[in-house]
């Protein structure tokens, strides 16, 4: 084993299978064998685009960062009895000794090295290397899929604790997206009593609700700002500012917006925020999620299996970013290396 298939975005639209060197663990990390890679809508912007934001493709990258596997090698430092375990990816493996890092912001880290993120490679491949303490076990309840899915997942908790959800929560959700969906079983999770998810797609929206959503919005039928809802907290999962602008006025006064879903600049009605005195942050990612995650999905209190729609090898891989916005049904779908 020395050779392995990887997924290489080499220029806009532009997606190759290569085969490159299995890469060797370094000191404190282990060699994992990737099983089950989610594709993510930032993967599917870099292939049409070539960037997001500031972040730009300007050499061939390997796409995913939503993997799981099982490790099969160590590297010096880390204990041998670690081959054989199933594992989670945590993509984002920080340098630990900044102000951040050590505040435990870690997800902050200006010197963070993300799976995916341009210059660094992302786990679309046979086998990846990653720092040891970032390759979470997982219990056998857990399926190969919900692996690599708890990356999502750790987006939800991250935004739900942001947000400051708990038990009476008035949870408002707009987008009916993975994320969205995720979100609005982690609201649940964390004790909302009112979750309502908004989104155009009707099968997203009964998706919806089957995870446990109390209530669905087509805003294609009636408009966010004619619903009549007073949550308690936004979660913004769709990055449309249509949709972040028409969702903050219905804000209850001393409401909680957190920003999730990464879209065009949007203005904010300031006067409307000030009155009501409404809190709005962001979201980048996500530090010490993985443990909340494992266990929700262990418990099966959070369903992420029922968000996958589809399979592809690793040579479809082209097929499995475009899934989307061929099938309007599509959900999430998953790429297995190993097939």
């Amino acid at each position: 084993m020395t050779t392995m298939q990887a997924a290489v975005l080499r220029g806009i639209l532009d997606l190759a299978i290569e085969e490159r060197p299995v890469p060797e663990p370094g000191p404190g990390e282990v060699l994992v064998q990737v099983n089950a890679v989610g594709v993510c809508g930032s993967d599917v912007h870099y292939y049409q685009h070539g960037r997001i934001g500031d972040f730009v493709v300007e050499q061939p990258m390997v796409l995913g960062h939503e993997s799981g596997g099982v490790i099969v090698g160590v590297g010096p430092g880390v204990d041998r009895a670690r081959i054989g375990q199933r594992v989670s990816i945590e993509p984002g493996v920080p340098d630990l000794t900044c102000p951040e890092c050590l505040a435990g912001r870690y997800n902050l880290c200006p010197g963070m090295r993300f799976f995916a993120t341009p210059p660094i490679d992302g786990s679309l491949a046979e086998y990846v290397t990653v720092h040891a303490a970032f390759a979470h076990p997982v219990p056998d309840s857990i399926s190969d899929d919900a692996a690599a899915l708890l990356e999502p997942l750790s987006v939800g908790v991250w935004a739900s604790r942001k947000a400051g959800v708990s038990v009476g929560s008035r949870v408002l959700i707009t987008g009916a997206g993975p994320i969205g969906l995720v979100a609005a079983q982690c609201a649940r999770a964390f004790g909302a009593s009112e979750i309502v998810v908004a989104d155009l797609n009707p099968h997203r929206l009964r998706l919806a609700a089957d995870l446990g959503a109390t209530e669905t919005l087509n805003v294609a039928e009636t408009p966010l700002r004619e619903a009549g809802l007073e949550p308690t907290v936004l979660l913004e999962c769709s990055g449309h500012p249509g949709a972040t602008a028409d969702a903050l006025h219905t804000l209850a006064r001393a409401g909680r917006a957190v920003l999730v879903g990464m879209g065009d600049a949007v203005s904010l009605p300031l006067t409307h925020i000030q009155s009501r005195e409404i809190e709005v942050t962001g979201t980048f990612r996500y530090a010490n999620t993985w443990p909340t995650a494992i266990a929700l999905a262990a418990s099966g209190r959070v369903d992420v299996d029922s968000l996958v729609t589809g399979h592809f090898p690793l040579a479809e891989s082209e097929a499995a970013l475009l899934a989307s916005e061929r099938d309007p049904l599509a959900v999430k779908s998953v790429i297995n290396p190993q097939n």
